[in-house]
């Protein structure tokens, strides 16, 4: 097996106006990894999976999956199939399976046909029967029982079309746990389960042999099913090995040591402010590197203090030509008349 399944190398994301939310990011993703994703709300973490998803390509850097690796994505708001049924959208997930398990039938039947050519139809059953034996496909249907009764799936036959925003995800969020991917990337999977059914989705994950990258405000689930967690600060991802409780220890110990080094800048900035302050500039060459370092230090200081801050609200389209609109209005102060019809 390779040593990694997903590298990224230097990867960048720029949203508008102009604000960079991933900062050269270069990670490497072990096979069997169990990856919770945490950040601020915008710091990027939809836009870091939708990007190894492949649906995001307007980044910068290297986002490199390994050859041939399947890749599986629950979306905020996942799609389905409206012209099939619960049941049918889940098997979308196991295509493959299921058809093989029809096409084999066909196969079988074809045998008793008078002008069956049996090596043709051995060689086709030998086929079909290594796709069911690799899918387990033998037991698809008390898979499928198990995984539905687990998430509060509607009934098979429901109209996809006539679900809550909550049903639809946990249909979607089914159908990509069977579709056994190499990779999962997960956009908050525990919304609108309830928590037995966080409970089975913990240890479906645990038995899980593939890698799986996870972004939830869920802390107990980060505690039960992530082996690592990915901090997005400031547009930087920063790995810790361990689950939630052991990142919140990794993190203090983080930011006591940020807040060292904060503390001696801000020593310095006071010092090399007091030096500008008392040495009138031009009235040596060698002042400049001096005030130069000061006016880079300040900048620093300004970047930093502002770069969680800003808010982006896109415009949002015209609802209509008119604002307000006015039919015989008339308005008075006492017997002074200011609009009339």
């Amino acid at each position: 097996m390779a040593q990694y399944v997903f590298t990224m190398n230097r990867v960048g994301k720029v949203v508008p106006p102009k604000r960079e939310i991933l900062k050269d990011i270069s990670l490497s993703f072990f096979p069997g990894a169990k990856i919770g994703v945490l950040g601020l709300n915008g710091s990027g973490k939809s836009s870091l999976l939708r990007i190894m998803a492949g649906i995001d390509k307007d980044y910068n850097g290297e986002a490199r999956p390994m050859p041939e690796l399947k890749i599986g994505y629950l979306e905020q708001e996942p799609e389905l199939d409206p012209e099939k049924d619960v049941r049918g959208n889940v098997e979308d997930g196991m295509r493959e399976a299921v058809d093989a398990l029809k096409e084999l039938d066909t196969v079988y039947a074809a045998y008793a046909e008078e002008d069956a050519d049996f090596d043709a139809l051995a060689k086709r059953q030998a086929q079909l029967e290594d796709i069911i034996q690799a899918w387990d496909a033998h037991n698809i249907e008390h898979t499928m029982e198990v995984a539905a009764d687990a998430l509060r799936l509607p009934p098979w036959d429901a109209d996809v079309t006539k679900l809550s925003g909550g049903e639809r995800r946990r249909v979607a969020l089914c159908r990509l746990l069977l579709s056994k991917p190499d990779m999962l990337l997960l956009d908050e999977p525990t919304n609108h389960l309830d928590a037995e059914s966080v409970a089975w989705l913990e240890h479906f994950l645990q038995e899980y042999a593939g890698t799986v990258v996870a972004i939830t405000h869920d802390r107990y689930f980060l505690d039960n099913a992530a082996g690592w967690i990915l901090e997005l600060d400031r547009g930087h991802g920063i790995p810790y090995e361990g689950n939630y409780s052991s990142w919140l220890e990794q993190k203090e110990k983080r930011l006591q040591q940020e807040q060292r080094t904060e503390a001696a800048h801000q020593r310095a900035i006071k010092h090399e402010l007091e030096w500008v302050r008392s040495n009138p500039k031009g009235r040596h060459a060698k002042n400049k590197a001096r005030i130069q370092r000061f006016d880079e230090m300040s900048s620093r200081e300004f970047q930093e203090r502002n770069e969680t801050n800003e808010i982006y609200i896109p415009p949002g389209p015209r609802l209509g030509d008119k604002v307000i609109e006015f039919d015989h209005v008339s308005k008075s102060f006492g017997d002074k008349a200011l609009i009339s019809d």
